[in-house]
C-alpha cells in the first residue's frame, strides 16, 4: 500500500481535527508512518517513551494541563500499563490509544503470543473500551469512534489494529 493511501494519513487528519497536541509512543514498525507524520507536524509534540506506562502518566498530566494526548504502542506494551490503566478510569482521564497487535495471525515470535492474546481482555478488565480494526479500511473509522468516545465520556479507549492489517513479521525465517 502506498504512503498516500495508507490508513495513517486519515488517522493523522483525525488527530489534527480533534486538537490532540501530544502523541507519545514507543517506536513500532506498524505505527512508523503515523509516527513520522506526527513528528513532522509543528502543532504536535511527540514524546518517545522508554516504556508504555510513561505514556499513561503523560496523558494524565496533559489532561490536567488542559490538553489532549494520544498513546501509540504495540500489544506487548499493554502488560506494562495494567496498573496505570486503573488510574485513567478512576480519575476519568480520557486517553485514546492505538495498539498494533502481535501474537496472532502469522506470528513467528512465541514471546509475542501471550500478551497479544491477552491484551484486549486485560484492557477491558481495567476499564478501557476497545475497538478492533481487522481490515485496513476499518482503522480510521475505529480511531474516530475511539477518539470521540474518549474525550466525550472521559474514559480510556483503544483501537487494536489486527496483525492482518500490518502484515506478519518474519525477520528472516
Amino acid at each position: 500500500m502506498s504512503l498516500e493511501n495508507h490508513w495513517s494519513n486519515t488517522v493523522f487528519d483525525l488527530i489534527c481535527k480533534q486538537d490532540i497536541s501530544i502523541v507519545s509512543f514507543v517506536p513500532d514498525a506498524g505505527l512508523s508512518q503515523l509516527i513520522e507524520l506526527c513528528v513532522a507536524h509543528e502543532g504536535i509534540q511527540t514524546v518517545r517513551l522508554a516504556s508504555e506506562e510513561e505514556g499513561v502518566a503523560l496523558a494524565m498530566g496533559t489532561w490536567l494541563g488542559g490538553k489532549k494526548s494520544l498513546l501509540l504502542m504495540q500489544s506487548s506494551g499493554v502488560g506494562n500499563c495494567i496498573n496505570m490503566f486503573s488510574m485513567l478510569t478512576s480519575c476519568q482521564v480520557p486517553l485514546p490509544m492505538l495498539v498494533t497487535m502481535r501474537g496472532d495471525w502469522g506470528e513467528f515470535n512465541p514471546w509475542q503470543v501471550p500478551m497479544g492474546q491477552g491484551s484486549e481482555h486485560v484492557m477491558k478488565e481495567m476499564g478501557v473500551t476497545t475497538f478492533r480494526a481487522k481490515k485496513n479500511d476499518e482503522v480510521a473509522e475505529c480511531t474516530e469512534g475511539a477518539i470521540r468516545l474518549a474525550f466525550n465520556t472521559y474514559r480510556p479507549t483503544a483501537v487494536l489494529i489486527d496483525q492482518r492489517v500490518l502484515g506478519a513479521k518474519t525477520f528472516g525465517r
